[in-house]
């Protein structure tokens, strides 16, 4: 790859942008036209998995939201909170930052959805903040008003 001025990166990024957004698009159209997240067995579905890789990262909540809507035994291992504790910091967080504590129960699709989360690099690196043994895990998101 040849070495791009700032102008040239900037309309790269812009268009690898447009790119995401428009599969992005086009994925979600197809799983929300089927309204299939999840297979006769109750597995999630290769599209449904699809969608959580390429959800746009300007999406986080959304991305929580549509993973909640299929995940397996929701009662019991997923749960969201303001604020809280941080567990390595010990200091108690602001009433801005969201928690997700979402634990797979060993159950098979749900650990599929956790490795599709995984591939979405920008929304894995920005939300994750801890996974424990047992296949628990713990992600952050930061909410923010138009004057901070």
């Amino acid at each position: 790859m040849k070495k791009m001025n700032r102008e040239e990166f900037r309309k790269h990024a812009e268009e690898l942008d447009r790119k995401s957004r428009q599969e992005f698009k086009e994925q979600y159209e197809k799983v929300i036209e089927t309204g299939d997240c999840l297979d006769e067995d109750g597995y999630p579905t290769d599209d449904a998995l699809k969608l959580v890789e390429i959800w746009h990262w300007s999406d986080p909540k959304g991305w929580f939201n549509f993973i909640h809507s299929f995940w397996h035994l929701k009662s019991w291992g997923w749960h969201e909170v303001y604020g809280g504790k941080d567990d390595f910091l010990e200091e108690e967080l602001n009433d801005k930052v969201l928690r997700y504590h979402i634990s797979t129960a060993g159950w098979s699709g749900n650990e599929t959805i956790i490795r599709s989360m995984e591939k979405n690099d920008m929304l894995w690196y920005n939300s994750w903040v801890q996974s424990r043994r047992g296949g628990h895990y713990i992600f952050e998101l930061k909410e923010f008003s138009d004057d901070e």
